[in-house]
């Protein structure tokens, strides 16, 4: 087997010598551009855990970095002339050029042969003339280019620019430092990696980048600039060049990482922000899977690399989206740096959701227990976990900032809610959330999703509710809302376990800003006259007052997930050519004059929230419901005196892209609530109490809605409050026997 790979980092020195070690009669090469020594960058880090892949993938190799290793189980942050440090968590580190040497003399032991100084021109002639070429030659990868119509890549170029630094300052620890100046924020991602030298990376935005003038100045006039900035933190130690130019950094996907007997590995294939440090750990997690697959199918290349991309292809998409994650944290850091400093490192640490309140509490309990204290500080509350802390919004208290999502359960009968309703709702309360949502709740008959689903447009449906309010009243602490909504376009459906499709008898006509079905074969909804709005409206505030009546807490308007008010706001869904369709204002206008009838007949006394889908989720930002777009209406909704946006995202049309996963809607809510200036709750992926304390100790939402979980556990608040011993969590007197 002939094997040819391209590049000479990590990736294509690991995956050689590993196949080379299962496949010795293979001939492998590898063609590096630059010198032996000639490497960007400084150190690279891994942590503790990722250490034992490595050792069992090639001992020897392993052996051999680990005795070059500097170790460290701090990290350092400086923010606001304070220095808080967080224990526990457990790194390593090496000098680039070291683990290219290490992997140097690895490949020549075992027989293959390393070209350098050795740029592959003619790629294609290289695939016809090997039986697999690998490709890892970087961010800028010819053969991704090459071969880009079977790659398919995105490349997402960030709003950062960044400077790698080497550093003669002695560190001990993981540094981050964020530095406020005249231009803008910088902040610096630094560790150490041998003895006397350290990485020391510079980073802030671009506009910041060329307000300070850097963009005019050369790798010696930037390192000048950046020693003077940070004198504070580097004394009279210095900042060393090599190629330590500014770049942006570009987050690439690839839609496959194969073409006929070419692969892609490490930054060729994908990306993963410094701010993870997993750049060279995803490059040779790839070399072991791949070399694993290729001596699995020696024969059929094909389908080794099949088998490569099938096993490595969710793990990647995993630490990329925590990477993003925290990419998008940095660029947006200096909206947190009012935030108390152990709060702020709170926060830092949490980003990417990968480490959370209880995670963290693990590793550092103290650090986390002053946490505890400063948010407790802050709300002027007693000293426990961040989620149970009091909420006021308006004249009302919540008890604490869990809340039960609208859940629909399509279990009622002509709109009313019966038994079912009673004992869902009521035991959710009773296990202790602060606020327990009604499902989406409909407005009229022709708003319903389903047969089964709830309404609130008469009297008897009202009479219903008011049996559970006055059960949530009188057994719990939580308060109830009520989501009033209205299907549009996506109504006259059945139930999701029957089919979950447009009703083939018995349906009604629907409604929507245009005529444009839902999707393909569904009926064409109704395209809505300026009558109809003006029913509509009428239908939502009738339903408000008869909240009222029946003595809910709050009213939440449902203005997400494709729903009528949704499908107005989204231009996917709005194709209107009036008033109310084009352009953002427009097709604003009739969900706010729907949040402006309500409040107007919504006591003044009780809060009115309402939730968003915050972006349609297109790869084209200019597609589509954009989160820029959800900012502004949440600005208009709060001049029309809606109190809490609760962000959720997508539903508008099938084909978004959503990507899910833990709190993967929280940095939508974060944003807005920091853009806007108004509370929100998050909401999408929070999948308990832990999330819960992550997400409102760190400051990135105000309430926290929680949906499967509550359906798997009505008591995990309860249980969360019993096992932390809360003692302001009030419980109900006939359970005080199950109390801690």
């Amino acid at each position: 087997m002939k094997i040819a790979c391209i590049g000479g980092g990590p990736a294509s020195l690991y995956f050689a010598i590993l196949l080379k070690k299962k496949l010795p009669s293979a001939e492998i090469e590898v063609f590096e551009q630059n010198k032996p020594d000639d490497t960007f960058g400084w150190g690279v880090v891994f942590s503790d855990e990722t250490l034992g892949n490595f050792e069992t993938a090639d001992p020897e190799s392993y052996a051999r970095i680990r005795a070059n290793f500097a170790y460290w189980t701090d990290i350092d942050t400086f923010h606001r002339g304070a220095k808080v440090t967080s224990t526990g968590h457990g790194f390593c580190g090496l000098s680039r050029v070291r683990l290219l040497q290490i992997m140097h003399d690895r490949c020549v032991e075992l027989g293959i042969r390393l070209r350098f100084q050795n740029t592959v021109t003619d790629i294609d002639a290289m695939a016809a003339s090997h039986d697999l070429v690998v490709a890892a030659d970087g961010v800028n990868s010819k053969v991704r280019e090459r071969f880009a119509a079977s790659f398919r890549p995105n490349l997402d170029w960030r709003k950062c620019k960044f400077a790698w630094f080497g550093t003669t300052k002695r560190m001990t620890a993981f540094t981050f430092v964020f530095q406020p100046t005249q231009w803008g924020l910088f902040q610096v991602h630094a560790y150490p990696f041998e003895a006397g030298r350290g990485t020391w990376i510079v980073e802030c935005r671009e506009e910041t980048w060329k307000r300070a003038g850097l963009d005019k100045l050369d790798e010696a006039g930037s390192a000048a600039f950046c020693e003077q900035l940070f004198a504070e933190h580097l004394g009279h130690d210095k900042l060393l060049i090599n190629k330590s130019v500014w770049r942006t950094f570009p987050t690439i996907r690839c839609e496959s990482w194969r073409h006929e007997n070419v692969v892609l590995m490490g930054d060729a294939a994908h990306t993963a922000h410094f701010s993870i440090g997993s750049g060279t750990k995803l490059a040779m997690e790839d070399a072991i899977a791949l070399a694993d697959a290729v001596a699995a199918h020696p024969a059929d290349v094909k389908q080794a690399l099949a088998a490569y991309e099938g096993v490595r292809r969710l793990d990647v998409l995993k630490i990329q989206r925590a990477a993003q994650t925290s990419l998008e944290w940095f660029e947006n850091s200096e909206r947190c740096l009012e935030q108390s400093p152990e709060r702020f490192v709170f926060n830092l640490m949490t980003r990417s959701r990968r480490i959370t309140y209880d995670n963290l509490r693990q590793r550092d309990p103290a650090l986390v227990a002053k946490v505890d204290a400063v948010v407790a500080a802050e709300v002027k509350g007693p000293v426990q976990p961040p989620a149970f802390h009091a909420f006021q919004v308006r004249e009302l208290t919540l008890a604490n900032r869990v809340v039960v999502s609208p859940m629909c359960m399509y279990s009622a009968k002509d709109g009313v809610p019966d038994d079912f309703h009673l004992v869902h709702l009521g035991s959710r309360a009773v296990g202790g959330a602060g606020l327990v949502f009604t499902e989406m709740t409909n407005v009229t008959p022709e708003g319903r999703i389903t047969p089964g689903c709830a309404g609130m447009w008469n009297d008897t449906q009202m009479q219903a509710w008011k049996r559970v309010v006055d059960f949530v009243h009188a057994h719990s602490a939580a308060k109830i809302g009520m989501q009033i909504a209205h299907a549009g376009r996506k109504g006259s459906c059945s139930r999701p376990w029957e089919g979950d499709a447009p009703l083939a008898s018995g349906g009604w006509p629907t409604l929507g800003p245009s005529a444009t079905p839902f999707r393909a074969g569904w009926p064409a909804p109704k395209a809505m006259t300026q009558a109809d709005m003006v029913a509509v409206r009428d239908a939502f505030v009738a339903a408000a007052k008869r909240c009222d009546r029946a003595g809910f807490d709050v009213v939440e308007l449902h203005m997400a997930h494709g729903y009528l008010l949704s499908s107005f706001l989204s231009p996917l869904s709005n194709q209107r050519t009036d008033e109310f369709g084009g352009s953002l204002e427009n097709r604003a206008r009739f969900p706010l004059e729907v949040a402006a009838a309500v409040r107007a007949v919504w006591p003044a006394h009780k809060p009115l929230f309402v939730r968003i889908s915050a972006t349609d989720w297109f790869d084209d930002e200019k597609k589509g419901f954009t989160l820029d777009e959800a900012v502004q209406v949440a600005r208009w909704l709060k001049e029309r005196g809606v109190d809490v946006l609760d962000v959720s995202s997508a539903g508008n049309v099938p084909e978004s892209k959503v990507q899910y996963g833990r709190m993967y809607q929280v940095p939508f809510a974060e944003r807005i609530r920091h853009e806007a200036s108004m509370p929100v709750m998050a909401v999408g992926g929070i999948q308990g109490m832990d999330h819960a304390h992550t997400i409102v100790g760190a400051g990135r939402a105000d309430l926290c809605a929680i949906a499967r979980g509550f359906l798997g556990d009505p008591y995990l608040v309860q249980r969360e409050a019993n096992d932390r011993k809360v003692a302001s969590h009030r419980w109900p007197p006939q359970y005080l026997a199950a109390r801690s």
